[in-house]
């Protein structure tokens, strides 16, 4: 079982709990794709209205996060700094950069 699972899990239940408050921190579309997950490593995020959903596949979006495993697992666990880990390469960025600032929040409403 990949690391990044039970993250996914948790994102998708804390959007399922508390879809329309994280819609109203978030306001758009976030794509996650873990780069050596497969077809599972990728989780959309749709922040953009009503009580928010989860899809797990590529979409369109607002933000595209690229990260390996092990370093979404050190970023959600607060190990790795997000702007260190998008100096360094370890995080890749597609669309709105300012986006992706607002996902740490996103991921800390996410958790039970």
């Amino acid at each position: 079982m990949s690391k990044f699972e039970p993250l996914f899990a948790m994102i998708e239940a804390g959007v399922k709990a508390k879809g329309a408050e994280m819609v109203k921190m978030g306001g758009a579309v976030f794509q996650l794709i873990i780069s050596d997950g497969g077809d599972a490593g990728k989780l959309c995020i749709d922040l953009k209205s009503g009580s928010g959903s989860t899809t797990r596949r590529e979409k369109p979006a607002d933000v595209t996060i690229t990260m390996k495993d092990e370093d979404f697992v050190a970023l959600a666990s607060g190990k790795l700094d997000g702007m260190q880990a998008f100096m360094s390469g370890k995080l890749k960025l597609a669309g709105n950069m300012m986006l992706a600032q607002k996902l740490g929040t996103i991921l800390e409403s996410a958790k039970p």
